[in-house]
């Protein structure tokens, strides 16, 4: 009777433990990768005191790259997203006889609470953190012809997708804002050289950033035609930054056209399985 009984409770132990590395080796949930390529252009506005008083207008081009993914800790309601922006600006004095050239690079990373409105509105709003880097040269100063400009913050972002079908083509329309609240950011006195910075004169040269002094009002809005697993993005981006330290102002402001491709992808493990039970969570389409 009792070796009847510990063949059984061997029998379920083994039955236990093969169903566990079962459910190991299978994927409960898969956190698909949406990714978008694009480029950009359109037009520049550019006022710099520390360089010129006069409002330089031009064209502005950009590359963007985009990274959204639902979090592991809770896929459902969170989502995070990671931009990464290069762009180069072009811009004409009023008498088109000066040039200033205008070069950035960005970096953002945030994290946002989802709220599933109906089948296709989804809202989403939380944090981010950003650290931009750039310049402006202006042809015609040969004493002092740059402004740097350098900048971390942190701050509130948005978005609102909205999923249709035209026909049966599927498409998925984003509106995105996103506003810095405080941080830091990089100006130099009036008519202070960076040679004079190069041997050690930095007093003052950091800023704490607020909206008062430092804004930037950053909104994307674009629209995903999908074709399959792949999907062309088309859109408007525009940026609006003004700057004020030091009584050097500092306005910028870029409207672009964008159009990329975009769409998802999924990484497995060989050793993983997709079983019936499976959940597929998105986190933008």
């Amino acid at each position: 009777m009792n070796r009847h009984l510990i063949i059984s409770l061997l029998t379920a132990l083994v039955s236990l433990t093969a169903k566990a590395s079962e459910d190991t080796d299978s994927l409960k949930i898969i956190r698909p990768v949406t990714s978008a390529y694009t480029i950009e252009a359109g037009s520049a506005k550019i006022t710099d005191t520390y360089l010129s008083p006069l409002r330089y207008t031009g064209e502005t081009f950009a590359f963007g790259y985009e990274r959204f993914q639902a979090m592991k800790f809770n896929p459902e309601k969170w989502i995070m997203q990671l931009r990464i922006y290069a762009g180069l600006d072009y811009t004409e004095s009023p008498a088109q006889n000066v040039n200033m050239w205008g070069f950035g690079l960005s970096a953002s990373w945030d994290m946002m609470r989802r709220y599933t409105v109906t089948d296709g509105l989804k809202l989403a709003a939380g944090g981010i953190t950003s650290l931009n880097l750039g310049a402006l040269y202006s042809t015609r100063n040969g004493n002092n012809p740059t402004s740097a400009k350098a900048s971390w913050n942190v701050g509130l972002t948005g978005m609102a997708t909205y999923s249709l079908k035209i026909k049966s083509l599927p498409i998925t329309l984003r509106y995105q804002p996103t506003l810095p609240l405080a941080g830091t950011f990089f100006a130099t006195e009036y008519d202070q050289l960076y040679y004079e910075i190069y041997r050690g004169d930095t007093k003052g040269i950091m800023h704490f950033s607020h909206p008062f002094n430092y804004f930037q009002f950053d909104n994307v809005l674009t629209a995903d035609i999908r074709f399959g697993s792949t999907a062309l993005r088309i859109g408007y981006h525009g940026i609006i930054t003004s700057t004020k330290a030091h009584h050097i102002v500092c306005n910028m402001s870029t409207h672009s056209l964008v159009i990329g491709i975009s769409g998802e992808w999924i990484s497995l493990h060989s050793s993983k399985k997709i079983t019936d039970d499976t959940k597929i969570i998105s986190a933008y389409y």
